[in-house]
C-alpha cells in the first residue's frame, strides 16, 4: 500500500506543477499528505517540525546569501560595467568580435555573480544595443545575450552548483573546478557559431573587426576590470588553495564587493538596500524549495519508492549511454516548462540512488545537470533568459526573434552536453579524481 501511495504522490505532484502551483508548496503538501496516509497525522507534522531546520543547519548553505550579496552588489554597482570594453579591445580583430565579445564577458560576470538571469541582464543593456548599431540582425544580437546569460550558472561561484552539493553531499569547491571546463566549453562552442554564422551569413553578423573607442588601450581595459579580477583572485584564489571554505569564500567575496563599491564611491543606500533585498528574497525562495524538496526525498524513501526505481533499473540493465539519453531527455523536457531549481529538487529524490547504483560521480553529474537545467532558461515557452532579454532590449526584437535567435546556441549546448556524457574528463580533469 505504501509504495502505491508514493507512485500516487508522484503523479499528483506533476499534475500541481502543470497547473503552475509554486514548486515549494507542491513539494511540501504532496510530502505531508502521503506521510498523513501511511503513518497518520502525527507522523507528518513531526516531519514538518524536524525537516526544515535539519535542512537550513547545514552550515554550508550559508554560501548561498553571500555569493548572491556579492553578485548583487556588483550588478547594481557597475563593477563589472568594463568587462565588455575590455573584451572588444581582446576580440576585436575576429569577425562577429562584438558577440565574441560579449560571450566572454558573460564568462566574466559570471565569476562575481552565479546568476544566467543577471548574467544576461547585465549583458544585454550594454552590448545588443552596440551590436544592433554595428550591422548585427538584432534577433541575433539578443540569442547571443541569452544564450551567454547561462554561462553564469557553469563558471563558479554558481548557486545552483551549491544547493545540488549540499543535497547530494559532495564538495562544493570540487562542483565549482568541474563546472571551469563546461563553462570554458560551452563559451568556445558559441564562439564556434559566432565564427560561422559571420563567415556564411554576413547579413546576420558583419565580418568586419569590431571597433573599439578612439584611445581605448588595454591599460584602460585592465584599470576598468581590475575589480573582477581582484575579487575573482581573492575569492577563487583562496577557495581553490584551501584557505578558504565555500562559505567563507562567498563571506569574503561580498565584503570586497562592498569594500570596492566604496571606495569607487558606487555603493548609496539605495543600492545597498536593493542589494541586500534581492538577496534575501532569493535566498528565501531558493530554500523554501529546499525544504520542500528534503520533505519530498523522506516520503519517496519511506513509501519504497525510490527503491522500487532503483531496482527497476537495474532490473532492465539499460547501458551507460541509454541511461543518459534518457537522463537528458527527462531534463530537456522539464527544461521547457520550469525553472532550473525546481526541476532539480523535484528529480534529484529519484535520480540520485540511481546514479550511485551505476557508480557515476555524482560530481560530474551535478555539473552536467546544471548545463542541461540552463539549456532550459533558453528554450521556449519558458526560457527566462529570453523574457529578461525581451524586458531589457525588446525594442530591437520581438519574443518569437529572440527564441530564433538562440536556435544555433542551443545546438552547441546538446553538442557540449554530447562530449560531457562521452567525455568526462572534461569535467573531472580539474578535480583529479
Amino acid at each position: 500500500m505504501a509504495i502505491e501511495i508514493g507512485f500516487y504522490g508522484l503523479a499528483i505532484l506533476l499534475v500541481l506543477l502543470a497547473l503552475r502551483v509554486p514548486v515549494a508548496l507542491a513539494l511540501i503538501s504532496v510530502a505531508l499528505g502521503g506521510v498523513t496516509l501511511m503513518f497518520g497525522w502525527d507522523t507528518s507534522i513531526s516531519l514538518l517540525a524536524a525537516k526544515p531546520y535539519e535542512f537550513l543547519s547545514k552550515w554550508t548553505l550559508s554560501a548561498v546569501p553571500m555569493f548572491l550579496l556579492m553578485g548583487f552588489v556588483c550588478y547594481h554597482t557597475g563593477l563589472t560595467g568594463g568587462l565588455f570594453n575590455a573584451a572588444k579591445v581582446v576580440f576585436r580583430w575576429l569577425p562577429g568580435g562584438l558577440a565574441i565579445a560579449s560571450i566572454f564577458a558573460s564568462s566574466g560576470f559570471a565569476a562575481v555573480c552565479g546568476s544566467s538571469v543577471a548574467c544576461a541582464a547585465a549583458m544585454g543593456r550594454i552590448a545588443i544595443p552596440e551590436m544592433v548599431r554595428s550591422g548585427y540582425k538584432p534577433s541575433f544580437a539578443c540569442g547571443t545575450i541569452a544564450a551567454g546569460g547561462t554561462i553564469g550558472a557553469l563558471i563558479p561561484p554558481s548557486i545552483l552548483m551549491i544547493v545540488y552539493g549540499v543535497f547530494a553531499q559532495v564538495s562544493i569547491t570540487d562542483m565549482f573546478l568541474g563546472g571551469i571546463g563546461v563553462g570554458i566549453a560551452t563559451a568556445l562552442s558559441y564562439t564556434i557559431i559566432i565564427l560561422l554564422v559571420s563567415w556564411f551569413r554576413p547579413d546576420i553578423v558583419p565580418r568586419e573587426a569590431t571597433d573599439v573607442q578612439e584611445g581605448y588601450s588595454v591599460g584602460q581595459a585592465l584599470y576598468d576590470i581590475w575589480p573582477v579580477l581582484a575579487l575573482g583572485s581573492l575569492v577563487f584564489g583562496g577557495l581553490f588553495g584551501g584557505f578558504f571554505t565555500a562559505t567563507e569564500a562567498g563571506a569574503v567575496g561580498a565584503a570586497g564587493a562592498i569594500l570596492i563599491s566604496l571606495c569607487q564611491r558606487r555603493l548609496d543606500m539605495e543600492k545597498a538596500k536593493l542589494a541586500v533585498l534581492e538577496t534575501l528574497s532569493t535566498t528565501a525562495a531558493l530554500l523554501i524549495i529546499g525544504i520542500g524538496a528534503s520533505m519530498f526525498t523522506v516520503f519517496l524513501s519511506l513509501s519504497g519508492v525510490a527503491g522500487y526505481i532503483s531496482l527497476a533499473v537495474t532490473g532492465w540493465g539499460p547501458s551507460y549511454l541509454e541511461l543518459m539519453l534518457i537522463v537528458v531527455v527527462i531534463y530537456l523536457l522539464l527544461g521547457l516548462f520550469m525553472e532550473p531549481f525546481g526541476a532539480m529538487l523535484v528529480t534529484l529524490p529519484v535520480f540520485l540512488p540511481v546514479f550511485e547504483l551505476y557508480d557515476v560521480s555524482l560530481i560530474w553529474f551535478g555539473v552536467l545537470l546544471v548545463k542541461l537545467l540552463e539549456i532550459g532558461m533558453i528554450t521556449p515557452p519558458v526560457g527566462m533568459n529570453i523574457f529578461v532579454i525581451r524586458g531589457v532590449a525588446g525594442q530591437y526584437a520581438s519574443l518569437v526573434e529572440i527564441f530564433k535567435g538562440v536556435t544555433l546556441f542551443l545546438l552547441a549546448d546538446l553538442v557540449v552536453v554530447t562530449l560531457i556524457i562521452l567525455y568526462p574528463e572534461i569535467v573531472m580533469f580539474m578535480i583529479g579524481d
